[in-house]
């Protein structure tokens, strides 16, 4: 996504985030250099920040797990929901094809195939506002974790753990 498309606010997340009709802020502030950062500039906590991260299960099997800013994926829990014995992240090459976004800016709205959602069910049921990135650098949205669930059909599982 280049530079420009960020500043005429278009994005195919935003646009997806749009034709989902739930009510989000969007906010744009540049790059960060850390999840700090990031929430400062939100102006929101670093927990409220939903980390989207690309787990492959198989060949051409894919899912988005969103992580509160201030824990990460626990790959046991994770691994046991999905009942599977092995999990990946794929490399930066393959999470753009198969998201159309790269790393550091991939959210599950609007990326190029729908794939299944987690979230971590501590960021749920917090019940605050969350921020997802928006498609590119610099680019975010805030939204209530409830209609992020609801617009994504998200799963919620207990899947991460403290950093």
């Amino acid at each position: 996504m280049d530079e420009s498309a960020v500043h005429q606010g278009t994005t195919p997340a935003l646009d997806a985030l749009a034709g989902a009709t739930i009510a989000h802020e969007v906010h744009r502030h540049g790059r960060v250099d850390s999840l700090e950062e990031a929430a400062k500039v939100r102006g929101i906590d670093p927990r409220q920040i939903l980390k989207t991260t690309v787990v492959r299960r198989a060949d051409d099997d894919f899912l988005f797990v969103l992580v509160p800013g201030d824990r990460q994926i626990s790959w046991p829990k994770l691994r046991a929901l999905l009942g599977v014995s092995r999990l990946s992240m794929p490399d930066a090459a393959l999470a753009k094809e198969v998201t159309g976004y790269e790393r550091g800016t991939i959210t599950p709205f609007g990326a190029t195939r729908a794939w299944p959602v987690v979230a971590d069910s501590l960021a749920i049921l917090r019940g605050e506002t969350v921020s997802i990135g928006g498609g590119a650098h610099g680019v975010s949205a805030t939204l209530s974790a409830p209609d992020l669930v609801f617009a994504l059909g998200a799963q919620v599982a207990d899947v991460t753990e403290p950093l």
